[in-house]
């Protein structure tokens, strides 16, 4: 099977597993607990959450560690929201978000009555500046917006969008980084929250961060122990925190060569992809190279994605938390790409691990599947 699903989740480097099996072992105590093997467990702990934080140029109190960026995502919008609701209860976000931020805000919404303006993206899939202005209001007290969109690999212009909502109110911004952490620049000192997720980068389920500014408070939504700076009660997991830390090391390390290395591919798979008839690239040219979202007019995704499986490649049509729903994109929908193209997407997720026979290949069993359609 070629993986070509990375935008879902990557396979764990040997370093991580290796590192994670001997932390399991040797470093098992509870970090809260006094004695030495719990007092040991914490130090590393701290450690890394100390390197996490130099690593991404924050301070270390502004790292909380998490179990997974639906958890971190929440933490950000619900704790927010509700810690700041005496200054208004209107938050700004986006029409193309991942779920875990949609169902977040339409809890809100329901359940304790905040209003939610859903921003428009463009054609090219991302927010105008111009439509983010006209939403600011008083009472908005959180704008909520991914950088990396995770089925077009569209780039929102988030450090333009965070200055003005700064100058321009009180309101908290918020970015869901997790299909940009260790592939392009992220402007963390531009926003006061920011989501990471370490199953993105080759590290282990499970494991993830919400970047916190030191001056904003959220709401505990688990209560109960000390842990996290009384924010996220619970045992921590331990090891998988430690090695976050690492994951993350290796990851920034790479990041350079990998984006030279992805963007060449990208390319060429364009090139080749619009030559095929009835094929068209429904991911901006200014995306992000990890991620091409493309269409096959005359063959629905599932059609395509079960073709593709058959014959031994491994993609997405859409987000995989939205996988198991209807197969149409909404966020192809939102850009104006039309029903045809929203339920005819196919996601193709790219890695430094991929390799130019690996594409070559796609694009051979592409044509083929095609072929074998149009002449049924």
């Amino acid at each position: 099977m070629i993986y070509l699903d990375y935008a879902a989740t990557t396979p764990v480097r040997k370093e991580i597993v290796d590192t994670y099996t001997k932390l399991l072992e040797n470093y098992y105590g509870n970090s809260d607990s006094l004695h030495e093997i719990g007092r040991k467990s914490s130090k590393l702990m701290e450690q890394s959450r100390a390197m996490i934080a130099q690593l991404l140029h924050v301070g270390a109190e502004e790292i909380l560690f998490t179990s997974c960026a639906s958890e971190s995502n929440n933490y950000a919008i619900k704790g927010a929201a509700l810690h700041y609701q005496n200054r208004g209860k209107h938050i700004i976000s986006t029409c193309a978000e991942h779920s875990s931020i949609h169902n977040s805000l339409e809890q809100l919404k329901n359940e304790f009555g905040f209003e939610i303006t859903y921003l428009p993206i463009n054609k090219n899939g991302i927010v105008a500046l111009s439509d983010l202005k006209k939403a600011l209001r008083k009472d908005t007290v959180l704008v909520s917006m991914m950088l990396v969109n995770n089925e077009t690999g569209a780039i929102n212009p988030i450090q333009e969008c965070a200055e003005y909502v700064h100058k321009n109110s009180r309101a908290i911004f918020h970015m869901d980084a997790v299909q940009g952490l260790g592939k392009i620049d992220i402007p963390i000192k531009e926003v006061d929250m920011a989501t990471f997720s370490a199953h993105k980068i080759y590290g282990l389920k499970g494991s993830a961060i919400l970047y916190k500014a030191q001056n904003i408070e959220l709401l505990p939504i688990i209560s109960g122990g000390q842990q996290e700076f009384g924010l996220r009660a619970g045992t921590s997991n331990t090891p998988c925190n430690i090695v976050f830390a690492k994951t993350l090391r290796l990851a920034l390390e790479e990041q350079k060569s990998a984006y030279e290395h992805v963007s060449k591919l990208n390319a060429y798979l364009r090139k080749e992809i619009e030559k095929i008839p009835n094929m068209v690239i429904n991911s901006p040219n200014n995306a992000s190279p990890f991620i091409l979202n493309f269409s096959d007019l005359k063959i629905g995704s599932e059609v395509m994605l079960n073709a593709l499986n058959a014959k031994g490649f491994a993609v997405s049509a859409q987000s995989t938390c939205s996988s198991k729903s209807k197969a149409i994109s909404h966020v192809l929908l939102a850009m104006g790409l039309g029903e045809i193209r929203a339920t005819h997407a196919v996601r193709i997720s790219l890695s430094h691990l991929t390799t130019q026979e690996e594409i070559d290949l796609f694009i051979h069993t592409l044509k083929e599947i095609h072929d074998d359609y149009q002449t049924r």
